[in-house]
């Protein structure tokens, strides 16, 4: 009864964080180049139950009982990197990878990103798709946090005036390459790890050469589908109230078991 009162409890505690889950995928729908987090679950490692008295039976010296699981939790939280819709919004400032599906394609491109850590003013690198850059005080190419864009030869900066970049990344201004777009693609996507506010970073993925094409002008959306989202929190919400139904169940059970079994009258 008391490995009864567990498994419903882990059950709920496992629910509670897919509903976490869920519930972050549809807070960002419009977040630009959002990609979906899922989780999945796994079954809990075998414990070995023993009975703390049957230590010093000679029946049962090693005082075993057999092995216990206590149902399920949760084993990692998967991100899906296929591609959003791409729309196009005639910003020049709005850089989308359309990434190439032909054949076995390792992983999505992401766009480099600098952050600039406060501690020691030194520059870390990390990856997104969100491509809706504009322009800082000095003219450099940045995300709405003010993180620099990299290119081959640093942060990309630029004159007044139009400026173009064509399908490799090259960034065009006055009939010149000014700097070309560090466009990164990597030969395992289990290995990225998303860092917050839509970066990503890489933990020892191999970097690949990039197989897309970079558009201007566009943007790609989340890939977050809302109905299927929906779905899935209404599954979520009657699997959590069917547990916690479950565990008072057991709860009284138990109460009666104690409180009521065995009583003279």
């Amino acid at each position: 009864m008391i490995r009864g009162l567990y498994t419903s409890g882990w059950s709920m505690l496992a629910n509670s964080r897919k509903l976490d889950v869920i519930t972050n995928n549809m807070a960002n729908v419009n977040t630009s180049a959002f990609k979906k987090d899922t989780v999945v679950f796994e079954s809990f490692p075998s414990v070995l139950t023993k009975r703390i008295n049957d230590t010093r039976s000679p029946l049962n010296p090693s005082g075993n009982i057999g092995n216990m699981q206590l149902g399920s939790d949760v084993g990692e939280i998967f991100t899906y990197y296929t591609q959003g819709q791409l729309q196009q919004t005639g910003n020049d400032y709005d850089l989308a990878i359309k990434d190439d599906t032909s054949g076995q394609s390792a992983s999505p491109g992401f766009f480099t990103i600098g952050v600039t850590d406060p501690k020691d003013n030194t520059m870390k690198e990390f990856y997104t798709k969100d491509g809706t850059f504009v322009l800082n005080s000095n003219n450099q190419l940045v995300t709405k946090d003010g993180n620099y864009v990299l290119g081959k030869s640093g942060p990309i900066t630029l004159e007044s005036g139009k400026f173009l970049v064509n399908e490799k990344g090259e960034v065009i201004q006055n009939g010149a390459v000014i700097d070309t777009l560090r466009i990164a693609q990597f030969s395992d996507a289990t290995k990225l790890r998303k860092y917050g506010n839509n970066l990503i970073q890489n933990a020892g993925g191999e970097v690949v050469d990039f197989k897309g094409t970079v558009l201007q002008g566009y943007t790609e959306q989340s890939n977050v589908n809302v109905v299927s989202e929906m779905v899935d929190m209404i599954t979520v919400m009657r699997a959590y109230e069917a547990n916690q139904k479950i565990l008072q169940a057991q709860d009284d059970t138990l109460q009666k078991a104690c409180n009521e079994v065995g009583v003279v009258k």
